[in-house]
């Protein structure tokens, strides 16, 4: 994982050094902001074999790549591209689309391409997936004919997809090398599925990539609903339209149960949570019960014997956390 901001480059460089960065990470291009004078942006890029990923998040900008960028550098590349903040304007071989956020889109770098975010006064937020154009499965006549088009995504394959790309931008934190490797190779099948979906090609995707993804999906949800006490197989199975013995299935290579995965990220929250110096106002008992624990003796016993200590204990001796990202952050936002 590599994480790149300008905000530390003097202000004059900042703008000059972003364009280089999207030449260097996408492709060459004439890039221009209203913002230029005071540009902050920032990207993260994942290295996933076949696939690349990166997350950008920077305040709005527009940029045309043009015949002249093409006959200088192509790549051979088709970029997948997914809106988590302001909408984009997008145009290729004669195509329009206006993306909102939740909205994807395909690119490519051998035809002339216009872009522009619109400005709401905030950052813009793109994750975008690097295919090489040799790797792409499809016929080049059909890829091509969705360039530059908002691509539904309410397909069952569209749905994986965009659980796929949220969850790792919030998670990819937390991913080791090989994890990203594996979770690389799941993106690419996805990929690879939906837009042959968008030109009725034939595309399977396999029975190991569907619980692959099914089971991050699961990871995700958990991460985002440790406060409810409900919180378990029945109510996870229910939300994913599964079966609790499906649910169970998925967890058997995992080194926890369900439950037990449950238990163990509440109980890291909360540790993180005791070491929070801007939560030193909170009672154990209040941060216990805002990551779902709802009775005090259950949860020391369980902290206890999880590490070592009482978390009274554990609160008063733990040095101050260093800044770390919470499972739904997005890892290309300020702390």
């Amino acid at each position: 994982m590599t994480r790149v901001q300008v905000d530390g480059v003097p202000p004059d460089d900042r703008f000059g050094r972003w364009t280089a960065l999207l030449a260097e990470s996408i492709m060459p291009m004439t890039v221009d902001s209203e913002y230029a004078d005071r540009f902050t942006g920032r990207v993260t890029s994942l290295q996933q074999g076949r696939t690349d990923l990166m997350m950008f998040a920077s305040l709005p900008l527009s940029g045309e790549r043009t015949l002249t960028h093409i006959r200088r550098a192509d790549s051979e590349a088709y970029f997948l591209g997914m809106v988590h903040g302001s909408p984009i304007g997008l145009e290729q071989r004669r195509n329009n689309a206006f993306l909102q956020a939740g909205d994807m889109a395909l690119f490519d770098t051998r035809n002339p391409l216009a872009y522009a975010f619109q400005d709401q006064g905030r950052q813009s937020r793109l994750t975008l997936i690097r295919l090489p154009r040799s790797a792409v499965p499809l016929p080049d006549r059909r890829t091509n004919a969705l360039l530059g088009t908002r691509l539904p995504t309410g397909s069952a394959t569209g749905a994986l997809l965009t659980s796929y790309l949220s969850g790792l931008r919030a998670n990819a934190s937390r991913c080791g090398d090989e994890e990203l490797l594996r979770l690389g190779a799941v993106g690419f099948d996805l990929v690879s599925a939906f837009l042959a979906a968008q030109t009725d090609s034939p595309a399977v995707l396999s029975a190991e990539t569907r619980h692959q993804v099914l089971l991050a999906r699961v990871l995700v949800h958990i991460d985002h609903q440790l406060a409810d006490p409900e919180l378990g197989p029945v109510s996870i199975a229910e939300r994913h339209h599964i079966s609790v013995r499906l649910l169970h299935q998925l967890f058997r290579r995992q080194p926890r149960s369900v439950s037990a995965t449950i238990r163990w990220r509440r109980l890291e929250r909360t540790r993180a949570d005791l070491r929070d110096p801007r939560l030193r106002h909170r009672t154990i008992g209040e941060i216990a019960f805002r990551q779902g624990f709802r009775h005090p003796a259950d949860f020391s016993r369980a902290f206890r014997a999880a590490y070592g200590l009482p978390p009274s204990e554990y609160r008063r001796t733990a040095p101050d956390p260093t800044p770390t990202l919470h499972p739904d952050s997005d890892p290309t936002q300020a702390p």
